[in-house]
């Protein structure tokens, strides 16, 4: 029996299902060059990655056909894998013969899911964060150092950290005051209710979806360093305490002015979400990410690792290719792809 034909309601729903299915359907694939420690991180999205006779590879869908990129696994510290990806057994014991972290991840890094930490990674960082939390005066100095980089020159030397606890708050409510005035909006009051999501005006939704994006690249800097993502500073009690600690580092400068920024968005989440995920924001603020941990957790008198990194920030190497020579990266590898 022949079905009856959709009515318009639902040509229109299966064409916009279409419409998405294909938008997320183009591949990105894009790496950062090396930084502090040597790391080099590869971001990679609708692609198969498997094991054959030469190395790992991964299998990139294009209305052209398949196009293969190699895997540099001795060059690469953490491959973060996105949606539509997936992954053989064989190319996962070659990555962590190699010593290569595995972190599963949101688009473009906006969230961290799981991860595969191998066997033969270094255990420095972990060691300096458990030394440095067990100690009372050591996890003292790094959370002062942590609500400076914060304030910048302008902290106060000599003060403790209840005093730096109040400075921050004080310099939050005008970063919102002044936010809110720039915007012509009422008084801003952040709100966390899940239970009250529904009434949350468009910027406190839009925080709180650039927020969580924010976690999930911070989250997957920490697995490729091997460190505790629990083993907080600042904040504690939580398995993502130390994720806490230092996201609130980059909130002022990108969570907290964009979402007043969409203050009138209909789709104030979404929006932030997508805000992110264009450029891969998020991604090329690795660089910073680690140097930023690596000073913290080993302070070197005179020089600051985020120095050597923001060189780093703006900067995504070619892609090798044993057919193809040099690809950029940074790009979609569909035949109408763009970043």
């Amino acid at each position: 029996m022949t079905p009856p034909p959709a009515g318009p309601a639902k040509r229109r729903t299966a064409l916009a299902a279409g419409t998405a299915r294909k938008r997320i359907s183009k591949p990105n694939a894009a790496m950062l060059p090396r930084i502090g420690d040597s790391l080099s991180f590869l971001f990679l999205d609708q692609a198969r990655v498997e094991q054959d006779a030469t190395g790992v590879k991964a299998v990139l869908a294009s209305d052209d056909g398949p196009t293969v990129l190699a895997v540099p696994t001795a060059a690469l510290s953490c491959l973060l894998l996105g949606p539509g990806t997936s992954i053989t057994a064989p190319a996962l014991r070659t990555l962590a013969r190699h010593g290569t972290s595995v972190v599963i991840t949101g688009s473009a890094g906006v969230r961290c899911y799981a991860g595969l930490v191998p066997e033969g990674m270094t255990s420095k960082w972990l060691q300096a964060q458990a030394t440095a939390w067990a100690d009372p005066t050591a996890r003292t100095a790094i959370a002062e150092r942590m609500y400076r980089m914060r304030f910048g020159p302008t902290a106060p030397q000599d003060a403790t950290i209840a005093t730096l606890r109040g400075l921050e708050g004080s310099r939050m409510k005008a970063m919102y005051k002044a936010l809110a005035q720039q915007h012509r909006l009422p008084p801003f009051r952040r709100s966390y209710d899940p239970e009250d999501w529904d009434e949350q005006t468009s910027v406190n939704k839009a925080l709180s979806a650039a927020n969580s994006c924010l976690y999930g690249i911070v989250h997957a800097a920490m697995m490729a360093l091997g460190i505790s993502p629990g083993l907080g500073f600042v904040h504690t009690g939580t398995t993502l305490s130390f994720v806490y600690d230092i996201a609130d580092l980059y909130k002022s400068e990108l969570t907290i002015p964009l979402a007043f920024s969409l203050h009138d968005s209909t789709d104030p989440e979404g929006e932030a979400r997508r805000s992110f995920r264009e450029g891969l924001r998020l991604f090329k603020l690795l660089p910073r990410i680690v140097a930023d941990l690596q000073d913290l957790l080993d302070p070197q008198d005179g020089h600051s690792r985020r120095d050597d990194a923001e060189e780093a920030l703006e900067e995504i190497t070619d892609l090798w290719d044993p057919e193809l020579g040099a690809l950029p990266g940074g790009r979609n590898y569909s035949s109408k792809g763009k970043n």
